[in-house]
């Protein structure tokens, strides 16, 4: 068996750049159930920023804005809208995970660097991938403190319930077309990953319109990253869509782990996020094409979550609108019940739901 040569034990945070920090912290906090855990601003000594970082479980999120109209961060909110900046990886060596990721080929986004305060110290690294996204290594053996140096713990007055909302299950990227098979290259010899499933435009089509996925992994099966390309159709497919509002590659969606779907989307409802729609005669097929579950289909009919089976087991998932006022990212909440797969049989229900979005728009 071959050494992997870049150990991640799983994703240490997502950073978003977005047009107003503490008004997104709020909306992930209400709409989302995340606790305010940190802060970086000019109150602790960073001029340029602010950044507030959210938890809940096991997923980490940085919602970051420019204190200036100049800045790097500014003009990436300027062209994208409010989109992932950083998906930081979390390792045990960041020197060596930037080391062996560069002599293969990655493009530096910037070298090891060490940082340190009173709770310790983090070893942090970068390289490029899709459009301006970037990973970041991040090695925090030898921290305690509550993100990064430079954070100060914060509470907000505001104390949201959680709502069951566990780890990362994959971060999907949009790239363009005919780029898929170069970024699934880029994750296979320069990171290490392998292909674990193709999709076509057979498996991924309506009439209108269709698109290409590949999904690679990681050695331990933690890091799962599936790229999209659009396919030729009648119309503009999602990702087409995405490409002219984003206005380059970058991540589509976060899929968020769950043990129990159905009280969590019904929370989320409440708090106001919204929902693709599935039609009623959704249910009709997809009873006779899964076969038993544990949970009551009238609950999942209710809450409009999707229904997939594959060897191992079966998956629920549902997505979000965009939540953010261009059409670009969204989120998914998914329940494993065994299945290892993407929900390959409720592409068609999906798509054709983010068509009928795509056409109140105009974009289709």
């Amino acid at each position: 068996m071959k050494q992997d040569f870049l150990p991640i034990n799983g994703t240490d945070h997502v950073e978003f750049y977005v047009g107003n920090a503490k008004q997104a912290a709020l909306y992930y906090q209400h709409c989302f159930g995340f606790d305010l855990v940190a802060y970086a601003g000019p109150e602790t000594g960073v001029r340029d920023r602010a950044s507030y970082v959210l938890q809940q479980n096991k997923i980490r999120f940085v919602v970051t804005t420019s204190l200036q109209p100049t800045s790097e961060i500014a003009e990436h909110v300027k062209k994208h809208g409010d989109g992932v900046k950083v998906l930081a990886l979390w390792v045990e060596d960041a020197t060596k995970s930037f080391n062996e990721t560069v002599v293969r080929g990655a493009h530096p986004a910037f070298a090891p660097q060490t940082l340190r305060d009173e709770f310790g110290e983090v070893v942090l690294s970068a390289i490029h991938t899709y459009g301006e996204t970037i990973h970041t290594f991040v090695e925090r053996k030898n921290y305690k403190g509550p993100f990064l140096p430079g954070y100060k713990p914060v509470k907000s007055t505001f104390q949201p319930k959680s709502i069951g909302l566990k780890h990362v299950d994959h971060c999907v990227g949009n790239v363009e077309l005919g780029k898929m098979n170069h970024w699934v290259e880029f994750y296979e010899k320069v990171m290490g990953f392998s292909l674990l499933v193709t999709f076509d435009d057979s498996d991924i089509s309506t009439e209108y319109s269709a698109l290409m996925s590949k999904v690679v992994s990681n050695g331990n099966g933690y890091i799962k990253f599936p790229i999209n390309e659009p396919a030729e159709g009648k119309k503009k497919s999602q990702i087409e869509e995405y490409l002219d509002f984003y206005k380059s590659p970058g991540v589509q969606h976060i899929a968020i782990a769950t043990d129990d779907i159905i009280q969590t989307v019904s929370e989320l409802r409440k708090r106001g996020v919204e929902f693709l729609y599935v039609p009623d005669n959704y249910y009709e097929d997809v009873i006779k094409r899964v076969g038993k579950i544990n949970e009551d289909w009238k609950e999942l009919k209710a809450q409009n979550i999707l229904i997939d089976r594959d060897e191992e087991g079966y998956l629920l998932q549902i997505f979000t609108k965009p939540v953010q006022d261009r059409p670009t990212l969204f989120f998914e909440i998914i329940e494993r019940n065994g299945a290892k797969s993407f929900g390959k049989g409720n592409f068609k229900a999906l798509f054709e739901s983010i068509e009928r979005e795509q056409e109140l728009r105009g974009n289709l």
